[in-house]
């Protein structure tokens, strides 16, 4: 099978090779996924680079990048019902903590880490279900209905900020959303968001409350968390949460402890990866259940063949994109 794969850690253009190998065997509660996408993710970008905490060298002698992904089931293992060939699904932490994830052919994994997928919904939308999509509907949901709260999504316009104000909009609440430039302020409008604001204007605190009319915020999705901490610290609610995913711009954030703490207001540090049993099932319920009402539009900015892993990385990181990127395998 065809496979981009990297031994080391770098530049994408000098570590990262296609190359043959062996088709996986499915093993016992596995099953066999024929590969139609593959999608590109900031956090497979990290991890090739080598910029995941305390991880200093590869942790497999070969790697095959990418945790999510969608195909056809060909093949199932040992204990797996074989009514599951033939089956279209969607892949979620294909490559967390395993050697060989989504950007190849195939891939074998565990039943449970591939999901169906109706037939109305494309590979390529179905390949940005893991990372994006189950992220979007724990960030906003993870604590309860949202159905008559507030809720700001921070970078609204992002892949998983775009899902996460279609979700919060089905889902009944009241959507706040912050973005850069014309064109993302109206995709985060057009998603869902009744007011949208610029993430870069001074006094941003206070144009969110004035759109509120000075009542708090009971749910923040944040995207930039040691960024808009103080932001966020005047606008959330008694007992609000911040629910945050990401830090990229300040790693090592200082927290205004005293403003939040006498607001019992909650921090739920996110990790897609590291969701519990329960927390997976609920997600991947309520995406399901979003997608099937047909409430969720997922932006798809770049399709690219399998071959071009490398310039679809440099376009991840570069950033300023207009939904998620994927390859074709």
């Amino acid at each position: 099978m065809r496979a981009i794969t990297y031994e080391r850690f770098g530049r994408a253009s000098e570590v990262l090779c296609l190359e043959d190998l062996a088709t996986p065997a499915p093993g016992p509660g596995e099953v066999l996924v024929r590969l139609r996408v593959s999608a590109v993710n900031p956090s497979d970008i990290r991890a090739r680079a080598g910029g995941r905490p305390g991880v200093t060298q590869p942790p497999f002698p070969k790697i095959i990048p990418h945790s999510d992904g969608a195909g056809v089931i060909e093949a199932v293992g040992e204990g797996i019902d074989g009514s599951r060939i033939g089956q279209r699904v969607w892949i979620w932490n294909g490559q967390w903590k395993r050697a060989f994830g989504t950007a190849a052919e195939y891939i074998a994994l565990p039943s449970d880490q591939a999901v169906r997928l109706a037939d109305t919904v494309s590979f390529e939308d179905g390949a940005v279900m893991g990372i994006p999509g189950l992220t979007a509907c724990h960030v906003v949901l993870g604590g309860g209905p949202v159905n008559g709260k507030t809720v700001l999504v921070s970078g609204g316009a992002g892949t998983v900020g775009h899902l996460a104000v279609q979700v919060a909009a089905a889902s009944g609440a009241r959507v706040l959303a912050t973005a850069r430039g014309d064109e993302g302020l109206e995709a985060a409008r057009k998603a869902g968001a009744e007011h949208v604001f610029d993430y870069s204007e001074d006094m941003l605190a206070d144009r969110i409350l004035e759109a509120t009319n000075g009542k708090p915020v009971d749910r923040i999705v944040e995207v930039e968390f040691g960024k808009n901490i103080d932001t966020n610290a005047r606008i959330i609610a008694e007992r609000g949460t911040i629910a945050t995913y990401g830090s990229a711009k300040d790693m090592t954030p200082v927290i205004p402890f005293y403003p939040l703490m006498f607001k019992a207001a909650k921090i739920d540090l996110v990790l897609v990866y590291l969701l519990s049993r329960a927390q997976r099932a609920t997600a991947i319920e309520n995406l399901t259940s979003l997608i099937d009402r047909g409430a969720l539009q997922i932006r798809i900015s770049d399709v690219m063949d399998l071959a071009d892993c490398a310039k679809a990385h440099d376009l991840v990181a570069a950033g300023n994109r207009a939904g998620a990127v994927v390859l074709m395998t």
